[in-house]
């Protein structure tokens, strides 16, 4: 029992960790309440700090994708505890994250500026929706499920774990991908945009790309349904009026 208490306590702080840091870092990318942001002007050497902000991103696209496959899965649990090995993730990912917001160096070279109030809110607004529609899908696949909770909880509970169904609820008939749609938006709505920011959005959008690819082969060898669900949705563009296919894989399935 012990053991279940101590898992269950583990998953609980691997979450309560992640919503704090993620929740911060949705305002360093903002510039919101937070001193430095994302967009604050720097004193530093400009191809150091390039140098570091990149070695940063890059530390976190290769954990987040690595624990994210399969075979890393398989070892991993060997090494610890099945029920925890989504907490550790969710532990690891936002551990790197935190990494990012502490150590990110500004670079200032401030490429925009907008200054009208009405085109300030409506990026700010724009801005918002993206997060929102990140949160949304995150919720609309199992959000417990997808951090970690879900498995710690049923382990305390000496009952056995079980997959999902399979569904495709409201965003995901429109676009396989929306959590990341929604990170994207909220990457470039963006009032202000300076060196550091462009660097951050670059990369972090062709990671999207790069991870999306890799995390989808991975779901057509595990589910057969995924190809049908692929030609019938498109990847981040929603698709407007026509539902897709139905009963077929989540975003989540490969991460839990």
């Amino acid at each position: 029992m012990f053991k279940r208490i101590l898992t269950l306590g583990y998953g609980v702080l691997a979450y309560l960790l992640f919503f704090g840091v993620f929740n911060y870092a949705i305002m360093f990318i903002g510039n919101i309440m937070v001193a430095p942001s994302l967009d604050s002007i720097g004193d530093s050497d400009l191809s150091l700090a390039l140098l570091i902000n990149i070695g940063l991103l890059t530390a976190f696209a290769l954990q987040h994708s690595i624990m994210a496959r399969p075979a890393f899965k398989r070892a991993w649990t060997k090494i610890i505890p099945e029920p925890a090995e989504r907490s550790t993730y969710v532990l690891a990912s936002t551990l790197m994250l935190g990494g990012i917001v502490y150590f990110w160096q500004p670079l200032g070279g401030v490429l925009w500026q907008v200054t009208h109030p009405v085109a300030i809110g409506i990026l700010y607004g724009l801005f918002a929706i993206g997060w929102g529609i990140l949160f949304l899908a995150s919720f609309q696949i199992n959000h417990f499920d997808l951090f970690g909770l879900r498995q710690v909880w049923l382990y305390f509970r000496g009952k056995p774990y079980t997959q999902l169904e399979f569904k495709t609820p409201w965003l995901y008939r429109h676009m396989r991908h929306p959590l990341y749609v929604g990170l994207m938006i909220g990457l470039w709505a963006a009032p202000t945009m300076t060196i550091a920011h462009l660097a951050f959005a670059l990369l972090c959008t062709a990671y999207i790309f790069v991870g999306t690819r890799l995390e989808e082969k991975d779901l057509e060898n595990a589910l057969p349904e995924y190809r049908q669900y692929k030609q019938e949705v498109p990847m981040f563009m929603p698709k407007i009026g026509k539902s897709g296919a139905q009963g077929v894989v989540l975003e989540s399935v490969l991460k839990q």
